[in-house]
């Protein structure tokens, strides 16, 4: 039985999103030194980053 064609193709989850989730904009933000555990506790209101 195949795949109706309205499903898409099965690799659409795996293109670049340009949004990071706040977890990944902290660890970017870790990578810039702009981070310091312990001493940044706000986890809202973050600066942008770039998504690379």
């Amino acid at each position: 039985m195949t795949r109706h064609t309205s499903y898409g193709k099965s690799n659409k989850g795996g293109s670049k999103r340009n949004v990071l989730k706040r977890f990944e904009r902290i660890d970017m933000l870790r990578k810039l030194g702009k981070w310091v555990d312990g001493k940044n506790k706000q986890v809202t209101g973050l600066p942008k980053t770039p998504t690379a």
